[in-house]
């Protein structure tokens, strides 16, 4: 079943109930969703999995089995019980069965108690902590009865998915997630690039609510469907293709759903909403951990005790925090980059270890990673390119992450090992969608399919660019710099310092680029600035 027109109104409803019921917070409002959805399906799992386990002639004991202790007696059956059968837990009981101030006490001291037990079996207690905050009877009341109204078992997992992106899409046009949701016709753009495969491990160190995994996740099912599984679905005023994967294996879908996807993340309630939205996706035994990768390491055994690959991931994708800093003091050794305590710079230190040889990764930067002048910034880069193979850079609009921020990104793509010979470059006017302070009126103009496609031909592209004639205009979005030309240029990545101009673009440069030029200066100016204070401080 589609993501309808009625359940996306049914969002929207509940949001605006929300913030008239006098709770404005949308990230805590998504976060109280999230909890509610489970609730919600955890009932319809729990049945599929003791039929499932009937038919393999297994053991399974239902979640809904035994008794509870009560957290509060006000919430007994009957005066003096101190607990009750965990079937009144089922949402079809609870949901329809109380109402107003017995509703709040229940759900509160009881069902969230409970629930953070059964999700502490999982692969990660993303309940741990959790609490109810939608403590108004008449709001929780008509809030409950709206999302037992969505009927989300009748959903298949693409379509609880989208249900869910659109309430994360709410927290955007808030403007309260920031760094953490990236456009996902972005997200899709970069994981096409770096085209991750059925047997790879994909990571994201900075998951936010995981749309690169979940993006990452969609590109392998429609990778390995037939052609009758392959479906057009609208969102948000574009089309995109799906599939059902029906060519993958039960040890093909096992591994997807169990050794393939890994994440972190420092706070606790975007863990919360990627290991939702994981869930809805079919990938509820997803590990998305809540740790700061900066200031903190795993050893092998600690690894192994968490299953993750001891070698390395096969694939990193990410949006890093930018212009974030961290104490000096608490950064590790292992992604330490000269005195550096600029995230965006660590982050990519730490993408880079983290890989296997021959490991790819698609990350986000903001431009001043490109061309910064510190030593910070020039020894990075130089080790991406002396001892790593970067194979493009892509340069994304001014305002792609409007409404909350302006700054002006682009995209590394490279390889673990090897060394850098030419780097294509990759430049993007437009994404598709209106670059201004909203960022999500659809528009034809869309730089990204060409570019996607001038990636995956890079080597026709590479010849074409070669036997091309200096003095003649270059119009292509794209264009090749060697090795050599890199290091000239303190191994500068900036797009822009190799592009060719006609006389024309040289006069008319488009003034956007100009302002995010100094912005990107700006930024840099700031944080050398800080820096010295720092030094200076350390003296005093």
């Amino acid at each position: 079943m589609p993501l309808t027109p009625e359940m996306r109104r049914s969002i929207d409803q509940i949001r605006d109930y929300l913030y008239g019921g006098g709770y404005p917070d949308p990230v805590t409002n998504a976060e109280q969703l999230s909890f509610l959805f489970f609730f919600y399906l955890i009932e319809g799992i729990d049945a599929e999995n003791e039929t499932r386990a009937k038919v393999s002639k297994q053991k399974y004991d239902s979640i809904f089995k035994g008794t509870w202790i009560l957290k509060n007696p006000l919430n007994a059956l009957k005066d003096g019980e101190t607990t009750i059968p965990k079937e009144r837990f089922r949402w079809s009981v609870w949901a329809s069965g109380l109402s107003g101030e017995p509703l709040v006490r229940f759900v509160r001291d009881e069902v969230f108690p409970f629930f953070a037990e059964v999700a502490g079996n999982g692969a990660v207690n993303f309940m741990h902590g959790a609490r109810l905050s939608i403590d108004e009877p008449t709001v929780l009341t008509q809030v409950v009865t709206l999302v037992d109204g969505l009927r989300l078992d009748r959903a298949d997992a693409d379509s609880k998915g989208d249900l869910f992106e659109h309430v994360l899409k709410q927290i955007r046009q808030a403007g309260e997630l920031g760094q953490f949701r990236t456009p996902r016709h972005i997200i899709r753009a970069i994981v096409e690039i770096i085209d991750p495969k059925i047997g790879e491990t994909v990571y994201d160190p900075a998951a936010g609510t995981a749309g690169f995994l979940v993006a990452a996740y969609s590109h392998i099912r429609l990778a390995n469907s037939s052609a009758g599984a392959v479906q057009d679905v609208e969102i948000d005023g574009k089309v995109q293709r799906r599939g059902l994967g029906d060519k993958l294996s039960t040890a093909q879908v096992s591994a997807l759903q169990n050794k393939t996807f890994f994440g972190n993340d420092v706070d606790p309630k975007m863990v919360r909403l990627a290991t939702m939205n994981l869930t809805l996706r079919g990938l509820p035994n997803v590990r998305i951990a809540l740790r700061n990768v900066l200031t903190t390491t795993l050893d092998a055994e600690r690894k192994a005790a968490l299953r993750l690959p001891d070698e390395g991931y096969s694939v990193a994708l990410a949006n890093p925090p930018f212009a974030g800093r961290v104490d000096k003091d608490r950064i590790v050794d292992d992604v330490k980059v000269g005195t550096t305590t600029a995230t965006e710079l660590l982050f990519l230190k730490y993408m880079i270890d983290s890989l296997r040889p021959g490991g790819r990764c698609g990350v986000i930067v903001p431009e001043g990673v490109l061309f910064g002048s510190t030593g910070a910034h020039k020894e990075l880069r130089r080790q991406l390119i002396e001892n790593n193979r970067v194979e493009a850079v892509m340069s994304l609009p001014g305002g792609v992450f409007q409404p909350y921020s302006g700054v002006k990104t682009s995209v590394l793509i490279f390889r673990k090992g090897g060394k850098t010979e030419d780097v294509l470059f990759l430049h993007a006017d437009n994404d598709g969608f209106k670059l201004d302070a909203n960022h999500d009126t659809p528009i034809a103009e869309d730089d990204l399919p060409i570019l996607i496609a001038a990636y995956r031909d890079r080597g026709k592209c590479q010849a074409e660019w070669e036997k091309r004639d200096p003095k003649a205009d270059w119009t292509a979005k794209w264009w090749f710099a060697n090795e050599a030309a890199l290091r000239a240029n303190d191994f500068n990545l900036s797009a822009g310092r190799y592009r060719p101009m006609s006389q024309q673009q040289v006069e008319h440069q488009d003034p956007r680029e100009l302002l995010d030029e100094l912005s990107a200066i700006e930024a840099e100016i700031v944080e050398e600035l800080e820096a010295l204070r720092a030094a200076l401080d350390e003296v005093a």
